[in-house]
């Protein structure tokens, strides 16, 4: 069954995955708002039915793109990379942190030539995003396209083509410009990077 964008916002909703506090985001930008999709890829079938969503989207734009796998940054990309992954029936890879650099561990391999696909879970500068296409590319494949279950609406710093499943445009400042920080409000930092 297909969704749109109000079906989405209504999933993200009801299961409380948008939250409002002062937050530091993985990018280092702080925001009054996180999209905190764990929550939403907390329901297996609604994960299958939003990634089934973000793939039907994706083929229509582009016109059935030739993908020959999926891979997603560690950690909040995994499930829903996964999802992806399973609604277009192709193998899936992820990345990690080790020692603060993006790497391929556990003996996965992107075949040269390979036509891959990125999944993230959100995005507002696509820092991690970019890392994956460059790991992807250092492999001589190619990037096909980036899809994300959110786009907070910054400048992603990546150059793949984007097509999130949700524009969800959210308020964030560079750390000096935060004017929650100035009103002396507690910060708290969600986000995976930092864990890593």
């Amino acid at each position: 069954m297909r969704m749109d964008d109000a079906a989405v916002l209504t999933a993200l909703e009801q299961t409380q995955a948008v939250r409002k506090g002062h937050f530091q985001l993985t990018s280092g930008r702080h925001s009054d708002t996180y999209i905190q999709c764990a929550r939403v890829l907390e329901h297996p079938r609604l994960t299958n039915q939003l990634a089934a969503e973000t793939v039907a989207r994706l083929l229509e734009e582009t016109q059935n793109t030739n993908i020959d796998l999926v891979i997603s940054p560690a950690i909040g990309g995994i499930l829903f990379g996964f999802a992806v992954a399973t609604a277009l029936d192709k193998p899936f890879l992820f990345t990690e942190r080790k020692e603060g650099v993006m790497q391929l561990r556990r003996s996965f391999e992107i075949p040269p030539t390979a036509q891959v696909l990125v999944a993230e879970d959100v995005v507002t500068t696509g820092g991690s995003v970019k890392e994956v296409c460059d790991l992807v590319e250092a492999a001589e494949a190619t990037v096909v396209a980036v899809v994300s279950l959110i786009d907070r609406g910054g400048v992603p710093v990546f150059q793949a083509p984007f097509y999130p499943l949700l524009r969800f445009e959210t308020p964030s400042w560079a750390p000096e410009d935060c004017k929650l920080c100035k009103q002396g409000m507690q910060m708290d930092a969600p986000g995976s990077r930092k864990s890593s």
